[in-house]
């Protein structure tokens, strides 16, 4: 079904056909749910602060020893904070924080595998790219310059690269 039949179809119902088909939504899809109870009740700060818990237990596990280092559970928090319309400077600030976890945890225990930075040269890309498409660049610089000069500290192989992303643009 195209945008367009949908509108002539909801057009076609009255008021109370119309909630009962968001209703039955609601109650039907959990993306739907999630949605409807972030846009009446927005606790950004919630969602945030339960992000980087998440993120930092990818880390610094608090239950097990081992460390799992999944990009992905960043990716996801993200992907579903641009989905709500959440602030564009918390998802900044998450994929931030997930870059800074990363290199917070090689300082304890350095990581052989190549795979490793160039996913944190990926997400670094993808921040910046973001900030830009939003405006806020500007306003994580001191961030950004610290996760290239940690890069540089930490003797990241790839570390060449976060700086000639960061050389790209003046602030």
């Amino acid at each position: 079904m195209s945008k367009r039949d949908l509108k002539k179809f909801l057009l076609e119902l009255d008021k109370a056909q119309l909630e009962e088909q968001i209703l039955e939504l609601y109650e039907k899809f959990a993306n739907v749910k999630t949605y409807y109870n972030f846009v009446f009740n927005p606790n950004e700060d919630k969602l945030l602060q339960e992000a980087k818990l998440k993120i930092s237990n990818e880390y610094f596990p608090i239950r097990s020893k081992k460390a799992k280092l999944r990009r992905s559970t960043a990716q996801n928090y993200i992907k579903h904070f641009i989905s709500l319309g959440v602030d564009p400077y918390i998802v900044a600030d998450v994929m931030l924080y997930a870059i800074e976890i990363a290199q917070t945890y090689t300082q304890e225990k350095p990581i052989k595998q190549e795979l490793f930075y160039k996913s944190m040269l990926n997400s670094f890309e993808s921040a910046i790219s973001y900030m830009i498409e939003n405006g806020i660049l500007n306003d994580f610089k001191s961030r950004v310059e610290g996760i290239k000069d940690q890069t540089i500290y930490l003797k990241w192989s790839n570390n060449y690269e976060f700086n000639a992303i960061v050389e790209r643009f003046d602030y």
